[in-house]
């Protein structure tokens, strides 16, 4: 597993999807993801440090965490399967650890309120993440020597993920 950080919230002006931006924590490598715009709030309002005056559900899920004697420890995005990342939510629940199913941007949300490590799998990384191009700022390919390369199955089924990044505007990536 990688550690990562959320770089940014990124929104696209052809169709205003937005992707959150996570950054391999000791080097230039990112993992984008796709999320809905309500979870694309929550993050983006706990980054730049708004209060809300009212609970959001993910301040809320947080909340419940804590009074049930629990912390969140972790989250893992740990698969990519037909363009949906998957992540777990790892709990911390008096000493023994629970894992819950969550979609990545959920588990984001809550993992930057309790101030917990996000990772990644290596795999999803191997077949998302993108290096930039330093002299571009381009998207360019992953070759990693005896890693499994990325099927031309795998490739065809990312596609519209792939043109949806080089739509981007990615050259101020890592200036935050």
């Amino acid at each position: 597993m990688i550690e990562m950080r959320i770089d940014s919230i990124r929104v696209s002006m052809m169709n205003y999807q937005r992707v959150v931006i996570l950054r391999e924590k000791d080097t230039e490598r990112y993992l984008p993801i796709w999320i809905g715009p309500a979870e694309a709030d929550a993050i983006t309002i706990k980054l730049q440090g708004v209060i809300s005056p009212r609970p959001l559900t993910h301040d809320l899920m947080e909340s419940i965490i804590s009074k049930l004697g629990a912390r969140v420890k972790s989250v893992i995005v740990s698969d990519l399967q037909n363009d949906t990342f998957f992540a777990r939510l790892i709990l911390d629940v008096k000493g023994q650890l629970l894992e819950l199913d969550s979609r990545p941007s959920d588990a984001m949300a809550i993992a930057i309120r309790a101030d917990a490590p996000i990772y990644v799998e290596e795999v999803v990384l191997d077949r998302a993440g993108i290096l930039i191009d330093s002299e571009t700022g381009k998207p360019m390919p992953q070759h990693k020597g005896g890693k499994s390369e990325v099927t031309e199955e795998e490739l065809k089924s990312i596609s519209a993920f792939r043109d949806f990044i080089d739509n981007l505007n990615l050259e101020d990536l890592g200036k935050s």
